[in-house]
């Protein structure tokens, strides 16, 4: 039976009058399936229709407990007793930075701020006056956050090794193009040729090692290592963004991984629960470059006591529990029971990136790069999830962004998603008419014309 939304399409059509798309972000506009929140609880939301779902979005991963935990909540309510913002600041910042300088080898100093797009422009803000160059390479398929110097993509039909680049939407000051270079993972000759003709233009590096907007596809670690080298020999600060990582896949996230070390590592989504919150942290050397004659970098909001006391309570959690191995086992348990279904029914795909935020490829090839995913079955995927968001497992509509696992998932969640996995496979594969064959895989648009997912 389909999901009733007439309060949510009521709703739409109210919120449009006053809200560009009837929404805050242009992430959530999904036309006449756009879903107002009513609650969240654990692993699951209601919609202001009553639908109920099992969460795989988690608000593009920062709930990684679950909403609603009670012992963040508790700090959080702790955290409001200072009073609101004073834009002076409070004994818990040095508290909050000693844990993460205590989980991430890499952070020696930290600065907090509100969003994974702040601390990305102070990095790379820091990175240009560390080195005195002015560009940046960032890797295909990455997403860094909304500020114009980030925004950037390339056709999927360019081979170059620095192609010319495509602003990703209107308005993006195109001047900035001169600034950017764009690479694709895990090919470090290609990283090399462009660092070694920009050398005395490219200040930083910046790449998340799981891509957290393109199907977490995930870097070779030797490709990490090799990146770590040649920043090293061109004088590049090398900036590892961790906003979709950091905390998640391991307590020293993806850089414990893959045993590199950044110069710079940027942190927000899994910091505090889902509080508004990140933090930049890095080499001593390049961070004490913020300071009133060097770096500008601050906010009225930076290090809010509300959820700073999030963050606290969150980190020690994550550092001091088990936690992230049962979010990792959770996410193994549930690929195997996907596996079991499309193995039965002969179709092809694999999984990537890690078990806490893995993404579903349709196809029996393991992607290496953010081209891989524009040559998947990725229309397969987009019809099947459609179906499961009906049946209510909330998943992205677009196959680009993970399914996110929380300690709120348990045997209950596993059990009802494995089910409806199951009827929205069948379905997919009945509307294409043959169930005995592959399904016949169809790219719809190009890569460059199709709108990102995250960055809410």
């Amino acid at each position: 039976m389909p999901r009733d939304l007439t309060r949510s399409n009521r709703h739409l059509k109210r919120a449009t009058k006053s809200l560009p798309l009837g929404v805050s972000s242009n992430f959530r506009a999904w036309g006449e399936q756009t879903i107002y929140v009513e609650r969240a609880r654990g692993a699951r939301l209601w919609d202001v229709d009553g639908n109920e779902y099992i969460d795989y979005r988690l608000g593009y991963g920062p709930t990684i407990l679950g909403y609603a935990d009670p012992r963040v909540d508790e700090a959080a309510r702790e955290g409001m007793s200072i009073g609101g913002t004073t834009a002076l600041s409070t004994m818990r910042e040095v508290e909050v930075a000693e844990r993460i300088i205590k989980m991430v080898p890499a952070a020696e100093l930290v600065r907090f701020a509100n969003s994974g797009t702040e601390v990305v422009m102070t990095a790379l803000r820091l990175a240009r006056a560390y080195t005195g160059k002015q560009s940046h390479v960032q890797v295909e398929g990455g997403f860094h956050g909304m500020s114009d110097s980030v925004l950037w993509e390339v056709g999927a039909e360019t081979a170059e090794a620095d192609p010319d680049l495509i602003p990703d939407g209107r308005g993006v000051a195109k001047v900035l193009h001169e600034l950017v270079h764009i690479v694709k993972m895990n090919d470090a000759a290609q990283l090399e040729e462009v660092l070694s003709t920009n050398r005395d233009k490219i200040a930083a590096f910046i790449t998340e090692p799981i891509l957290g907007n393109a199907c977490s596809i995930m870097a070779d670690p030797q490709y990490i290592l090799d990146a770590r080298r040649l920043c090293d020999e061109y004088g590049v600060v090398m900036i590892v963004d961790e906003v979709k990582t950091g905390f998640r896949v391991a307590r020293g996230g993806v850089q414990e991984l893959m045993e590199v070390r950044a110069d710079l590592c940027t942190y927000a989504k899994a910091l505090a629960n889902g509080y508004p919150i990140s933090a930049l942290a890095g080499r001593e050397e390049i961070m004490r470059g913020i300071s009133p004659e060097g770096v500008s970098q601050g906010g009225t909001y930076a290090a809010h006591p509300v959820p700073l006391a999030a963050a606290e309570k969150t980190l020690e959690i994550l550092d001091e529990t088990d936690t992230l191995e049962q979010i990792a086992a959770y996410g193994t348990r549930m690929q195997q029971g996907m596996s079991e279904i499309l193995n039965h029914r002969g179709v092809p795909h694999l999984f990537s990136g890690h078990p806490s935020m893995g993404g579903l490829f349709f196809t029996d090839t393991p992607p290496r790069d953010f081209r891989d995913w524009a040559a998947s079955d990725y229309s397969f995927y987009n019809a099947m999830a459609a179906r499961l968001v009906e049946l209510g497992i909330l998943c992205e509509p677009d196959s680009r962004e993970p399914w996110f696992i929380s300690a709120a998932h348990d045997d209950a969640c596993l059990s009802e998603t494995l089910d409806k996995f199951e009827i929205a496979v069948d379905a997919t594969l009945e509307e294409r008419s043959d169930t005995r064959r592959r399904p016949a895989f169809s790219r719809q648009g190009t890569v460059a014309g199709k709108a990102r997912t995250s960055g809410a």
